[in-house]
């Protein structure tokens, strides 16, 4: 008959589970207080003190480490092996349920001493998990109640084949790993940190045909950036990068919206009441810079919207969900992605990114902490519609590149420049982009103006109100720049650079 080893903390579906071992000829081996609960439920078990002849110890603190349960685990399908054990009256263990002190629940709690930290501090659960996953080809690892379903019914199918087992493994190790990492950054002066990623595909190549690249999950089993890929070619490498800036872009704003994004930067942003008049706005930001381009909605994607984009090449649409008929129509571009998204929380609420010899990692820009802060310095107000302009393009203005210049009109960008050297340079390319929609438009910088030149630039161009962090040692040179002109300036207190 094949034996079975149950030690777990967490009892959850243990009862349950273990019957069903025993319905399926299993026989049962636990320690102590799991040996005590099944016993009371009338479960048939043999408590592991008594198969190693060998008391539990030191107040529970050795109870499994004992070489009739570790050898009968390590053992390997030979015969030597087997008869080794045999001489020693022992024999071998097929299956392992087990899980681990609390240790993660214990240093939450906020009076919780060392002491207490350290008697949670599992020995020989994790040595358990180890030596089972170790000998994988031979024995079950169960170390999640969650589990115990599955293992039971592929029992009962006889389907539980090596692939499964590694399966099992595999969590086992790193479920330790986890543990003994929570551990050491508990005891430890200095943390480190782990960063632990599933792998979800492999990409046909990176930003080039000659980079090897791959996209991971912090979550297993999730599809690329917690979404669902419905229709179109595979993502690539820089399709990901571009959906990721116009999904952080789109779900900053309540209002129902639309973002383009073409090679990480926004080419236009638009907040309407329609989803299909947000998406016109954007688009007539930049017309030529959207072919190709990311579209993303913060809205279930309409068949209105989807028979706005026509002939316009569209590389991804992402959004959080796509009606039935906007997934019709939108079928005849084959080569279009659709992500539909879960929803529209960003996770995690940090973000990493690679150096040389490390990586950096900061919490996610979600926008100014308190508006408050805005002070109006010039001797003009403006008026409640510039008002309303200046928010939605400080906002916009976030999400593109530095030095980010972003023109807008009512809820829409109608020129955007960013990622130059210098910021007059953005200004211009704003400029231009935006023609003759520059006048009456309001102006948002992500950083403060060294010089005048840029104020008075966008003044000539039309533009009649600027926001901006404020702090340069010239800011005097700007504000005056702006009352000749008759401008009025807002300035926030906090930068938004985006490298």
């Amino acid at each position: 008959m094949p034996k079975a080893l149950l030690s777990v903390h967490d009892k959850t579906g243990l009862l349950e589970f273990a019957s069903d071992l025993v319905r399926l000829g299993w026989t049962l081996i636990a320690s102590g207080g799991t040996a005590k609960m099944l016993r009371e439920n009338q479960v048939p078990v043999t408590e592991v003190a008594d198969y190693t002849q060998s008391p539990e110890i030191l107040g529970g603190r050795v109870k499994t480490l004992h070489p009739a349960i570790h050898g009968g685990l390590l053992a390997r399908s030979t015969f030597a092996d087997l008869q080794e054990l045999k001489s020693l009256g022992w024999d071998y263990i097929d299956l392992v349920a087990v899980n681990l002190y609390p240790f993660e629940k214990t240093i939450s709690k906020p009076d919780v001493s060392l002491a207490d930290a350290i008697e949670n501090i599992d020995i020989g659960g994790v040595t358990l998990i180890r030596a089972a996953a170790k000998n994988h080809d031979r024995v079950i690892l169960v170390c999640d109640p969650m589990d115990y379903k599955g293992v039971i019914s592929d029992l009962e199918n006889n389907n539980l084949g090596a692939t499964k087992k590694r399966q099992l493994a595999v969590k086992g190790f790193a479920h330790t790993a986890h543990y003994d990492r929570m551990i050491c950054d508990y005891l430890s002066e200095e943390k480190a940190e782990t960063i632990t990623a599933y792998p979800v595909s492999k990409l046909r190549y990176g930003e080039n045909p000659h980079q090897t690249a791959a996209v991971y999950s912090y979550i297993p089993g999730e599809g690329p950036m917690g979404g669902n890929v419905l229709q179109g070619k595979e993502l690539s490498y820089n399709n990901l990068l571009d959906l990721d800036a116009a999904w952080r872009a789109v779900t900053s704003f309540s209002k129902t919206s639309i973002v383009i994004v073409k090679h990480l930067s926004p080419c236009g942003i638009a907040c309407a009441t329609t989803l299909k008049d947000a998406y016109r706005k954007a688009f007539s930001c930049d017309t030529k810079s959207a072919f190709g381009g990311i579209i993303a909605s913060n809205q279930v994607f309409d068949a209105e919207t989807a028979g706005e984009l026509k002939e316009l090449f569209v590389e991804c649409i992402i959004a959080p969900g796509f009606s039935p008929e906007a997934l019709e129509i939108l079928a005849a571009k084959k080569n279009c992605r659709l992500v539909d998204m879960p929803g529209l929380k960003l996770e995690p609420d940090y973000e990493i990114r690679s150096i040389n010899h490390g990586f950096l990692k900061q919490s996610i820009d979600f926008g100014d902490p308190n508006h408050d802060a805005w002070k109006v310095v010039s001797t003009r107000q403006p008026t409640p519609e510039e008002l309303i302009s200046l928010e939605f393009a400080w906002k916009a203005c976030q999400h593109v590149k530095s030095n980010s210049i972003v023109f807008a009109s009512g809820e829409a960008t109608v020129g955007i420049g960013g990622g130059q050297p210098n910021r007059v340079d953005c200004v211009q390319m704003a400029v231009q982009r935006a023609g003759e929609k520059s006048k009456g438009a309001v102006m948002a910088s992500d950083a403060f103006f060294p010089f005048p030149d840029s104020v008075e630039l966008a003044a000539a161009a039309g533009i009649t109100a600027v926001i901006h962090p404020g702090g340069s040692l010239k800011d005097a040179d700007s504000l005056a720049a702006a009352n000749k002109a008759g401008l009025a300036m807002l300035v926030t207190g906090v930068r938004h650079f985006r490298h």
